[in-house]
């Protein structure tokens, strides 16, 4: 039995490996940053455009003092969950901290967003209830919509006529909940919050966000996308990340009204039963969420650095998707196209990712680039100029 299963792993590997879609870790080894060391090219600095590290806080001088501090005076980890004996009073300063930031009435913390999503949908819905989820949504929000009962509807991408369809048929279920990211993380497009709010209220549906690839950069003061188009009082439910924007270690939250919050404090499974956040993640994050409320200087850069990026590839001839956020998709279409790419730009010490099947649809390879308030004109510059040189590459492939 070992042997058949080892026997049918490595096919299906080899398999991978003949379509070039195998997909290789790169050891880093130097701090996250725009311009990294891999331990396998020694000492070639690389400009990284692969990295969520959208403020450039990841080794920012403020978090690394404050996750020292925090060491100091916390110690390294909790070794418990929550409701045992977990929670330190830097966990609920950050919980406060964030539904400050957000403008809700309370959070919840958890390992990660894959950790909060998961466990969101089976805490809350049962069998007489309802989940309608955008065609994109990140594959945390699908895999918690898979443990919970509700019954199930789905709309293709910002398509309001399929959600308005799919909120007729679950208009005689007891609780209706849409769910968005806030914005698609491999197409760089936002959810259309405002005519989602719409259609909601006139159906009388709950509404959940995850805005993992918004807080800290997107809308005032960096406070996401329900911020960015004015609906903040019309969200129900707010997921997301410390691990991107606000300093990229770990650690996810649900954030919304204080009776949702309390009850996943009661049911929500990965809650319940992992270990809590190391508070020393905790304390960096606050610092983050200090400097990302007022680092309007690091949006503007990063807006710059964006629209320039896009506005040379899109120039060269590449299709691009997306309009103007920081996840600058190039789409080949061929995933061994992408991986040319790639591998053209790292001989020139850029590092960018290719994606493929099964992270993407079939057919829709591309290499997504994810631009930095720490990249200035410069690095810009070198990328659109690499990208130029891979192209008789590209028509050869």
């Amino acid at each position: 039995m070992r042997s058949q299963l080892d026997g049918r792993i490595r096919d299906n590997l080899d398999e991978l490996s003949s379509r070039k879609l195998l997909k290789d870790e790169q050891e880093i080894a130097s701090p996250q940053s725009t311009h990294i060391h891999l331990r396998a090219l020694g000492e070639r600095e690389l400009l990284n455009m692969c990295a969520n590290n959208y403020l450039g806080l990841a080794n920012h001088p403020a978090l690394v003092r404050a996750a020292h501090a925090g060491l100091e005076r916390h110690g390294f980890g909790m070794s418990s969950v929550r409701f045992i004996c977990g929670t330190h009073s830097v966990h609920r300063a950050l919980e406060i901290r964030l539904s400050s930031y957000l403008r809700t009435e309370d959070t919840i913390l958890f390992g990660s967003c894959f950790d909060a999503n998961t466990g969101l949908f089976e805490a809350l819905l049962e069998a007489d209830d309802a989940v309608i989820s955008d065609s994109l949504n990140h594959a945390s929000i699908i895999d918690g919509i898979r443990l919970c009962k509700a019954k199930r509807f789905r709309y293709a991408n910002n398509d309001m006529n399929e959600l308005e369809h799919a909120l007729r048929e679950a208009s005689h279920c007891r609780t209706v909940l849409v769910v968005t990211d806030g914005v698609f993380s491999m197409d760089g497009t936002s959810a259309n919050l405002p005519g989602i709010c719409e259609l909601a209220k006139r159906y009388g549906a709950l509404i959940m966000v995850d805005d993992s690839h918004a807080v800290g950069f997107v809308g005032p003061e960096g406070r996401g996308t329900p911020a960015r188009y004015g609906v903040e009082d019309q969200i129900d439910i707010l997921t997301g990340t410390l691990g991107k924007a606000l300093g990229g270690a770990s650690g996810g939250y649900v954030s919304g009204r204080s009776e949702i919050i309390s009850w996943l404090r009661q049911r929500a499974r990965p809650y319940l039963f992992s270990n809590s956040l190391m508070p020393a993640i905790c304390e960096a994050s606050l610092a983050a969420i200090d400097l990302a409320e007022k680092a309007d200087d690091l949006r503007q850069n990063l807006s710059a650095r964006t629209r320039q990026l896009r506005q040379g590839l899109s120039g060269l001839g590449f299709q691009v998707l997306g309009n103007d956020h920081p996840i600058v998709p190039v789409m080949t279409g061929d995933a061994g196209v992408a991986l040319g790419i790639a591998e053209s730009l790292l001989a020139h010490d850029i590092l960018v990712v290719p994606f493929s099947y099964p992270v993407v649809p079939q057919g829709a390879a591309r290499i997504r680039m994810q631009v930095s308030a720490a990249h200035c004109a410069d690095d810009i510059e070198r990328v659109i100029a690499a990208f130029q040189l891979a192209r008789p590459h590209v028509v050869r492939s």
